[in-house]
C-alpha cells in the first residue's frame, strides 16, 4: 500500500500531464503493433476465415495479436454464387460506398488493432475501375498496402494505376510454378523491374514448397518486402503444424530479430486443425518461443 501523502498539481502541470499523455492514448485508439523481441507478428485475418469479422477481431484481441492484414473475404459479401457471380462482386466492389470501410477501420482501432494491409486479389480480368477502387478500399482502411495474388501480364496496368493513387501493391507468391503467377525469386525480379508501386508480401511456406529459400532471398530482397505470411509445409507441399514441416520458421524470424528488419511476420493459420482460436493461439506461441 503506498501510504505517501497525495500529489498536489496546479491547472498548469495537470495541462501537461494530459499533453504528455496524450501520443500514448491516440496510439492505443489507433491500434499499435505489439513487438516480440523486436519483431512484428501479427495474422492475416484468413487465419480466421471459419467465422465472421467481428468475431475475428475478437478472437484476434483473445489471443493477443495486435497487427493484422486483412482478408477482403470479411468485408466482401458471402454466398455470392452462379454465373453472375463475377458482376456481381464487380458491381458490389464498384458501388458499395467507402463509409462501410470507414465503419470496419473503427471497428479495429476500437479493438486497439493495427491494420497494416488489405488482402485484395488483382487479376488480368479486373478492369481498371475495379483496381482502383481497391486502392479507394485501401485509403478508407487508413492503409497503405494492398496485398494481392496477382498476374504477372497485369502488373505494368496495375503499377500504373498504383502510383496515381500512390498505394503499394504487394505481389504474394504461390507453390505452383506455373506461367503469369508468383512463385519463383525471378518473377519479383520481374514485377519490380521499372516499376515503382509494386513491391512483395512473401509466403514463406508457398516459397519452400516452391523449391526456393526464404532466409537468403528476405536477406536480399528485404527493402521491397512489406509483410511476410508465416506458414509452415512439408516436402509433400502440405500445410502443417508449426514447426513440423520444412519451413525454416526460426531462422526467418531470428534473420528479422537480429538484423532489425521492419517486416512484420503475419501468422496465416491454413492446416487442418481443431479451431482457427487454438490453432493461431499456438502458432502465436510458437513465433514467440523461436524469437526467444
Amino acid at each position: 500500500m503506498n501510504t505517501a501523502p497525495a500529489a498536489r498539481y496546479s491547472r498548469r502541470d495537470l495541462a501537461k500531464l494530459a499533453l504528455s499523455a496524450a501520443p500514448l492514448g491516440a496510439a492505443f485508439a489507433q491500434g499499435a503493433a505489439l513487438r516480440v523481441n523486436g519483431v512484428v507478428v501479427g495474422a492475416t485475418s484468413y487465419s480466421f476465415r471459419d467465422r465472421p469479422l467481428d468475431a475475428a477481431i475478437q478472437a484476434m484481441r483473445d489471443i493477443g495479436l495486435r497487427d493484422c492484414v486483412l482478408w477482403q473475404g470479411h468485408v466482401e459479401p458471402r454466398g455470392v454464387r452462379g454465373a453472375d457471380a463475377r458482376n456481381e462482386l464487380r458491381k458490389w466492389r464498384t458501388t458499395i460506398p467507402l463509409r462501410h470501410f470507414h465503419e470496419v477501420r473503427n471497428k479495429f482501432r476500437q479493438a486497439g488493432i493495427h491494420l497494416h494491409a488489405y488482402y485484395y486479389n488483382l487479376r488480368g480480368d479486373f478492369a481498371d475501375e475495379e483496381i482502383t477502387r481497391g486502392f479507394e478500399m485501401a485509403k478508407a482502411l487508413g492503409v497503405k498496402y494492398l496485398a494481392a495474388s496477382a498476374n504477372l501480364a497485369a502488373v505494368r496496368r496495375i503499377d500504373s494505376l498504383a502510383s496515381k493513387a500512390n498505394i503499394f501493391v504487394a505481389m504474394h507468391n504461390h507453390a505452383n510454378v506455373v506461367p503469369d503467377e508468383f512463385a519463383r525469386p525471378e518473377d519479383f525480379q520481374e514485377a519490380m523491374r521499372g516499376t515503382t508501386h509494386i513491391r512483395i508480401n512473401l509466403d514463406i511456406g508457398h516459397f519452400v514448397a516452391a523449391g526456393y529459400d526464404p532466409v537468403k532471398f528476405i536477406a536480399d530482397n528485404h527493402r521491397h518486402i512489406v509483410h511476410l505470411d508465416i506458414k509452415d509445409r512439408n516436402q509433400q507441399k502440405d500445410n502443417v503444424r508449426f514447426g513440423e514441416g520444412a519451413t525454416p520458421i526460426r531462422e526467418v524470424l531470428q534473420l528479422l530479430k537480429t538484423r532489425r528488419y521492419a517486416i512484420p511476420a503475419m501468422i496465416e493459420y491454413e492446416y487442418k486443425g481443431s479451431d482457427s482460436v487454438t490453432e493461431v493461439r499456438q502458432c502465436y506461441e510458437y513465433c514467440k518461443r523461436m524469437l526467444s
